[in-house]
């Protein structure tokens, strides 16, 4: 029975390891949703340059589009 404990027993290199692994894990999780949020804010803002652009193309004589 003793062998078998002894089995499940983590050297303290292996828990290091394990450790470093969580926190690299959690590193990369919070530098994906940072990339995501700067896309699309990078996305809103060229949205918001291509409505300006029309509507400067547009003038004032813009008329609606017909349905």
């Amino acid at each position: 029975m003793a062998k078998a404990l002894f089995g499940h027993v983590v050297s303290p290199v292996q828990l290091r390891v394990a450790e470093e692994n969580a926190a690299l894990r959690a590193r990369v999780r919070r530098l994906e949703a940072e990339l995501e949020e700067l896309r699309a804010e990078r996305d809103a803002a060229r949205d918001a340059v291509i409505a300006s652009e029309l509507l400067s193309m547009a003038g004032d004589s813009a008329e609606p589009a017909l349905a």
